[in-house]
């Protein structure tokens, strides 16, 4: 049988049922590629008592995970909510299209977190992602601001996941040199740090309050607000 599980956001943060799973499966897998984890793997390791095999996107896309699973209990664990990926999602219908029993054990998400900042969550739009660009390839995609435009339009957040590997200033810069080009004004921005967890930090103000920072730990996302409540504005501004 195949487990998909979802972390949380902290190391103790799976539930019980899950933790309940993991300790009898045979085989234990950690999807390491959507995410910096703000923990390491050593100390999930060490609170889980089990012994866990890192998984890389080649690995879970070629749903090597499905055919053990028709021999023994396997787990997949995922930071997080376990089908915010797609590829998570694919895994899973592989997985029944194969005949094979297919748990999937949810958990708390950035998409539950994001509440803390005070925006409403159903005022968010589309969700998006600033991928590392690779100027020496020619990759340098903007795709992602014109989500934020699309949101825009009818007042909504945008919410900015950052891709893995890509630290806050790049980010930052990438974020500004897209909203340039695609003629977008934004006033003002939240930064979230680690969200669900003891190193929790939420920034909010304007692009030139962030073009100094240089502490923003991974993982991190951005958000860009669209027009605010009299209580959001309130919440943020404290």
């Amino acid at each position: 049988m195949l487990y998909i599980i979802g972390l949380g956001l902290n190391k103790k943060g799976i539930s019980k049922e899950g933790l309940e799973i993991v300790s009898r499966c045979k085989k234990v897998y950690l999807e390491n590629y959507t995410v910096d984890f703000p923990y390491s793997i050593e100390e999930l390791k060490d609170f889980l008592a089990k012994k866990i095999v890192p998984a890389e996107r080649e690995f879970v896309e070629n749903f090597s995970i499905v055919d053990e699973a028709k021999k023994i209990d396997v787990a997949l664990l995922v930071y997080g909510s376990p089908l915010t990926a797609t590829t998570h999602v694919s895994l899973r219908q592989e997985a029944i299209n194969s005949g094979i029993k297919c748990k999937v054990i949810h958990n708390a998400s950035i998409l539950d977190a994001v509440a803390e900042t005070g925006l409403q969550v159903y005022k968010f739009g589309k969700i998006t992602s600033i991928p590392k660009w690779d100027e020496k390839k020619n990759f340098v995609p903007e795709s992602f601001i014109e989500t934020v435009i699309e949101n825009q339009s009818i007042n909504a957040h945008s919410l900015i996941l950052i891709d893995i590997g890509l630290d806050f200033q790049k980010a930052l810069e990438q974020l500004k040199s897209s909203m340039k080009n695609h003629k977008v004004e934004v006033k003002k921005i939240v930064v979230c740090q680690r969200l669900g967890t003891k190193n929790q930090k939420i920034f909010y103000g304007p692009f030139s309050r962030f073009e100094e920072f240089t502490g923003i730990k991974s993982p991190f996302c951005i958000i860009i607000p669209g027009k605010l409540h009299f209580l959001e504005k309130e919440v943020l501004e404290n």
